[in-house]
């Protein structure tokens, strides 16, 4: 009965990921990680490390949510090939690093990254100009060359290592840079979907021979990850026309209220 009350959990909060895949384009990361954390630490997994199971999950739900949701945005004419081209490829090439480097830190380190990469993005968003509101105006300013460099080699080894996705760098990045929300956060999914299929694969693979379990790739829960993909896929198809209605200022105030939720439930697992 345990067993499948969390496997509801899990597909409710898929719903929730399907809708911050539209919305912020997040991929799930910032959803899946606190829940599947959350769940693998009340329930006996002997030989596991929550955080990191958490994490390869993430990943590994980002690809689906990620091409879908990148699909879609095309679809509806919101991709800008100049702010994806070549950065991508750059954060594929971070996404490498961070996702071996994260199957060799232990699971409390990774843990404390991961809040600390939640309270660094909300300061920033806070503290620096330019996110809660961009002048009408103002034409967007295209991304330099060591943006696109080392911005994306930078992007993409934080967000491996943490299962995110790239959106929390990404969107803020975007914003600054003149384009609405609605832009924005559309172009962190195609952007994402690199870092999550580097992850997810790292992560398969990753997990030593004594903690190979049933139902699990690696350090991926695929019965988890299917429960998440049942509740996010149907609702990213629906809610694909959400963000363009939402009102810029709201849809950034919103951005930030998220990553402040979703701190608050880490630090409260922790406790």
């Amino acid at each position: 009965m345990a067993v499948l009350t969390s496997y509801l959990v899990l597909l409710l909060f898929g719903c929730l990921t399907g809708i911050t895949t539209v919305l912020f384009g997040f991929g799930g990361g910032f959803v899946t990680v606190p829940v599947v954390y959350g769940l693998w630490s009340v329930t006996a997994h002997p030989g596991a490390d929550p955080m990191h199971v958490a994490v390869a999950t993430s990943t590994a739900v980002m690809v689906v949510n990620s091409v879908l949701a990148t699909l879609t945005q095309w679809r509806l004419g919101r991709l800008r090939r100049e702010y994806i081209w070549p950065m991508g490829a750059f954060v594929l090439a971070g996404a490498v690093a961070g996702a071996f480097a994260a199957t060799r830190i232990g699971d409390t380190a990774l843990r404390l990254l991961f809040t600390v990469y939640l309270l660094a993005t909300i300061a920033d968003s806070l503290l620096r100009k330019g996110f809660f509101s961009v002048p009408r105006a103002r034409e967007p300013r295209p991304l330099s060359r060591p943006v696109r460099t080392l911005g994306g080699i930078g992007i993409g080894s934080v967000a491996a290592c943490l299962g995110v996705g790239g959106s929390v760098m990404t969107v803020p990045l975007l914003r600054r840079r003149g384009l609405p929300m609605a832009e924005a956060t559309a172009m962190a999914n195609p952007l994402s979907v690199p870092v999550a299929v580097v992850g997810a694969a790292v992560y398969a693979l990753a997990a030593p021979a004594p903690h190979v379990q049933a139902g699990r790739l690696g350090s991926i829960d695929l019965l988890a990850c299917a429960a998440l993909l049942g509740g996010s896929l149907p609702t990213i198809v629906l809610a694909r026309r959400v963000a363009v209605r939402v009102p810029d200022r709201v849809h950034s105030a919103a951005y930030v209220a998220l990553l402040v939720v979703v701190l608050l439930v880490m630090l409260a697992t922790d406790s």
